[in-house]
């Protein structure tokens, strides 16, 4: 069933290229709309100008796809806020060595 919370399970398994990391316990993930069939996310990257970024939309949207009854999905890249480490996870904190 297509539910914010169906969204955000997906999320969690796409892994930061660099890091092995999901984008969701990197606090990556701001926002998750789900309207009618569509999904929209707004999320951002750890660096303005990221080259990783097309690699993880196309898993986003591969991830995403795969629950019943999804329409459209656009992924929306915000740098306001700017992300920073405080936005992580404790768990992606402690494997960073940040905690």
């Amino acid at each position: 069933m297509l539910t914010k919370k169906a969204v955000m399970n997906k999320l969690y398994d796409v892994l930061d290229p660099e890091l092995g990391i999901s984008i969701v316990d990197l606090g990556l993930v701001y926002e998750v709309t789900v309207d009618n069939n569509d999904v929209e996310i707004l999320m951002t990257l750890t660096t303005i100008g990221c080259p990783l970024f097309t690699t993880i939309e196309e898993e986003v949207k591969s991830k995403v796809s795969k629950i019943e009854g999804v329409g459209g999905i656009s992924i929306n890249l915000t740098f306001d806020p700017p992300w920073g480490p405080e936005k992580m996870s404790e768990e992606a904190k402690i494997q960073l060595g940040f905690a």
